[in-house]
């Protein structure tokens, strides 16, 4: 019995699901427990990230990766899955969208500005 009881609680771990995001993307908002914390807004295929009517930053194309830029000056790049901030690997999208619940460039454009104390 006690043999049992103990593959049924593995058997439940293993389904759990791996992650649970703390933001989750909903249309142009982004919730956390249900509630807005952020909007999305885009132009073209630039993506601002705003709260309270401001803009906390934005992810700005540039040929084939985006730049994400809080107040005009670029902080990091995205491109091929990879953030990088002054040429070095800072993070993954991935890693961003373990956080965020939303699609790759809004995930990470919103993770660089949680490293940057801009959310």
């Amino acid at each position: 019995m006690k043999k049992l009881s103990m593959l049924l609680a593995v058997l439940s771990l293993a389904s759990a699901p791996a992650f649970a995001a703390d933001y989750k993307c909903n249309g142009n908002r982004v919730e956390k427990g249900g509630s807005t914390q952020y909007t999305v807004r885009t132009s073209g295929s630039d993506i601002a990230i705003e709260k309270g009517g401001g803009t906390r930053g934005r992810a700005v194309k540039r040929g084939s990766d985006y730049a994400v830029e809080v107040g005009g000056s670029t902080q990091a790049t995205i491109e091929n899955g990879r953030i990088y901030k002054g040429g070095s690997t800072w993070g993954s999208v991935s890693e961003a969208q373990r956080i965020y619940d939303c699609p790759d460039i809004v995930a990470a454009t919103l993770w660089v500005l949680e490293q940057k104390g801009q959310l």
